[in-house]
């Protein structure tokens, strides 16, 4: 059974930064690549960026520049470090790990 669990949503000013964190629990986390997601209300779930088992990063176009994706292997864990967040980036953010386990999500609310 795998579990992952995410926190470090909440609401921030538009302009701020947030970091979120998702910690992998019930199998090796270097099995996997890891990725980010969001939802806004009414739209579907987008890709916001993955991390490779070696490191490599991709990112959705809104995110390149102002997120940074990064993992701890010694944690088990994944990071989304998010600066420059604007009203549109309102969603609830969920961890993915190999495209096919899902965190509950974690809520980031941008007041304008």
């Amino acid at each position: 059974q795998v579990q992952l669990v995410e926190s470090g949503g909440g609401l921030v000013q538009a302009g701020g930064s947030l970091k979120l964190s998702c910690v992998v629990f019930g199998r090796s986390f270097s099995d996997y690549v890891m990725g980010w997601f969001r939802q806004a209300p009414g739209k579907e779930r987008e890709l916001v960026a993955l991390v490779s088992r070696l490191g490599r990063h991709d990112y959705a176009d809104f995110a390149q520049g102002r997120f940074t994706i990064s993992r701890d292997s010694a944690e088990n864990r994944v990071y989304l470090l998010m600066n420059g967040l604007t009203f549109e980036d309102t969603a609830v953010y969920y961890c993915n790990a190999g495209g096919i386990h899902w965190g509950q999500g974690t809520q980031v609310t941008v007041s304008s």
